[in-house]
């Protein structure tokens, strides 16, 4: 397979992973046919400049659509996982113009139908975007194969197509060119919503069309052996192949306290005995002294209540905001009739220096002496560090700034091992959280300042590891058992582990976005295409006419007292032009009117077609039903409609009235 780059072509050799009964195709670029420099194209995810960075997603975009083709495959649903693969789009439609002769508009359509799109970017910084400049650097061979000018190639990746000085946005890209479009959380879909609301700027922020598909994790990977082997003897084998099944997980009540308690105990301990490990042979190669070698035998207490966080260190996150309030900490630390320790894991992004700063700040932190036995830091994460202390620790800690983490699932792999979970209310933990499940650090607030949201969150979090987290742990009954704290344990796990998990995240994404988008793929696939066609000619004919059409009145006759359980007609004058009733949807906006006197919570209702006139005049009848007590208000809208249309905002188009 091959690309083009400015002045060469790059060279991918295809490499086939078998993984199961799956194949898992490669690219890769190191291979003697190509320039030394672009045989490093592959070699890094996150290395190289801004250059490299456009290279690497032309490569993934459209090599990647070009190798499947190679291959054999002729994919009818493409998922863009993240804006870096967008330039598929750009391939998808430039082969589609090829292979059926279709314009540029056609094929767009065409392809648009058959896009699935997922953001995991609750923050603006965290897109890919090219200036005009470098687009025209890397592109400027490719757009003429798409038969439009540099403008429009330009507009899509952008909010405003005529602001020559907006860079190209791979969201944006992605976004237009794909009829299905999701966050991965609930909340990180509102946030989508917000974030990405320009993009439809006439549109009320609860319709913009980006919906949620929570994360979840594949309970094979992550669960320890023994977690496995109880939950096969008192789950049964089914929890396996159907994980999101409920009745499964409610079994976990029979599994007996004491089983479930020395099962993690064992898992705490061989936890310990890795940490200890690690940190010896970071110490080596340090070259450190051999007394502080030999003292990493003697941290960490394999009975103690353990503490885990281990991700990203991106600032976000806020590794450090457990040592707010060092002389409190300690306090916590040190109790010797209930100790606390804390392990921490996780690595920076390259080119994060504040991220490498986090990770510096606690190791000097764990070095003091009122740390070093209780807080130690593991270099070189991975997935084996991962697994050890997901497996391992009783209670795994989150503290991203709110509105930032998307979803997170290192959370969910802790709760499918009996770990439960203290965490900001944000990502799936907004939607996880039950005060039987673990515990909410705030109450889901979010601060203009930073450092009042620091102050109040890290005593949270004090405040919850004194009054509840480290009582429940330490209160033993004469068994030894700590009853309380292992039903919440259960609790945990019967209420998380049947939602989040890769069989219902996967049920999900095939019947939300998959079958959806192949059945409207094929839909616009028949008569030879001309369906396609057909919607291409309408759009066209749409974005001519609407600038003229006016809502000309609109009369509503209430009755003088309304009561709940009342309706009333809305009438509606509009003029249309040359467009036809059939062409638009008129609509009454209503729901309740808030202190600032917007109306929210709104429903929209249908107004059916009544009469026209030949002057290009047509009337539409509604009926709103006044079925909740309050302050109501409405707005008439009007919308494109067509059958062919996959959502009525697709155009960007829509009237509102005065």
């Amino acid at each position: 397979m091959d690309i083009d780059l400015p002045g060469r072509k790059v060279f991918a050799q295809i490499w086939q992973i078998r993984v199961g009964r799956l194949s898992l195709y490669t690219m890769d670029t190191n291979i003697l046919k190509n320039r030394p420099e672009d045989r490093n194209l592959t070699g890094e995810l996150y290395g190289g400049d801004i250059e490299t960075r456009i290279q690497q997603e032309i490569l993934l975009g459209i090599g990647g659509v070009r190798v499947l083709k190679k291959l054999g495959f002729k994919p009818s649903v493409f998922h863009m996982n993240e804006g870096h693969s967008a330039f598929l789009a750009l391939e998808r439609i430039r082969v589609a113009m090829e292979e059926n002769n279709l314009t540029f508009w056609e094929a767009f359509e065409l392809t648009k139908s058959g896009n699935v799109f997922t953001t995991h970017t609750p923050v603006p910084a965290g897109i890919d975007v090219f200036s005009p400049e470098l687009m025209d650097k890397y592109f400027n061979n490719f757009y003429p194969l798409l038969k439009i000018s540099w403008d429009e190639f330009l507009s899509l990746g952008r909010v405003n197509s005529s602001d020559s000085n907006e860079p190209f946005s791979m969201a944006i890209l992605a976004l237009k060119s794909s009829d299905f479009a999701n966050g991965v959380s609930k909340l990180h879909g509102k946030v989508s919503r917000r974030m990405w609301s320009s993009v439809w700027p006439q549109l009320p922020e609860d319709e913009v069309p980006i919906s949620h598909d929570t994360n979840g994790i594949h309970y094979r990977s992550w669960i320890s052996h023994d977690m496995a082997d109880l939950y096969i003897r008192y789950l049964g084998p089914r929890w396996l192949k159907n994980p999101e099944d409920q009745t499964i997980w409610e079994r976990i009540e029979q599994i007996p306290a004491e089983e479930l308690w020395r099962t993690h105990e064992r898992r705490r301990e061989r936890m310990v005995a890795f940490a200890r490990r690690r940190l010896s042979q970071q110490l080596k190669r340090r070259g450190a002294m051999p007394s502080e070698i030999a003292f990493a035998d003697e941290v960490l207490n394999p009975e103690a209540l353990t503490i885990g966080f281990a991700r990203r260190f991106a600032t976000y996150k806020r590794a450090t905001l457990i040592f707010h309030n060092l002389e409190r900490l300690a306090k916590i630390i040190n109790n010797k009739e209930k100790p606390v320790q804390i392990i921490f894991a996780g690595k920076a992004h390259p080119r994060d220096n504040l991220g490498k700063e986090l990770i510096q700040k606690i190791i000097q932190f764990a070095r003091q002496e009122r740390f070093r036995r209780n807080i130690i830091f593991i270099e070189d994460y991975d997935i084996v560090v991962s697994r050890y202390l997901v497996q391992g620790v009783d209670v795994w800690l989150n503290t991203p700034l709110r509105l930032q983490e998307a979803s997170g699932t290192s959370g969910m792999k802790a709760a499918a091992n009996g770990v439960i979970n203290m965490s900001i209310l944000d990502g799936w933990w907004d939607e996880a959280y039950s005060i039987q499940a673990g515990w909410a650090i705030g109450r889901g607030e979010v601060y203009d300042d930073k450092s009042l949201q620091n102050e109040i969150e890290s005593n949270a979090i004090y405040e919850l590891l004194e009054k509840e987290v480290i009582p429940i742990f330490y209160d033993r009954g004469r068994d030894g058992l700590p009853r309380g704290w292992i039903a919440k344990m259960k609790s945990s796990m019967m209420s998380l582990c049947p939602i989040f998990n890769t069989n219902r995240m996967v049920h999900e994404y095939l019947e939300k976005y998959y079958l959806p988008a192949v059945k409207r793929f094929y839909k616009l696939c028949e008569d030879n295409i001309e369906k396609v066609k057909e919607l291409a000619r309408w759009k066209s004919y749409i974005k001519n006419n609407w600038n003229k059409i006016k809502i000309l009145n609109i009369e509503a006759h209430p009755p003088k007292q309304i009561s709940v359980g009342s309706k009333f007609e809305v009438h509606a004058d509009i003029f249309l032009g040359k467009l036809k009733s059939n062409d638009v949807q008129v609509q009454i906006y209503f729901g309740t009117v808030n202190s600032q006197m917007k109306i929210v919570n709104a429903v929209p209702i249908p107004m059916e077609f009544k009469k026209s006139e030949s002057d290009g005049k047509y009337t539409f009848v509604g009926s709103i039903s006044c079925d909740k007590s309050g302050m109501h208000g409405y707005s008439l809208r009007i919308l494109p409609k067509h059958e062919y249309l996959h959502n009525s905002f697709e155009t960007g188009l829509i009237l509102w009235s005065n």
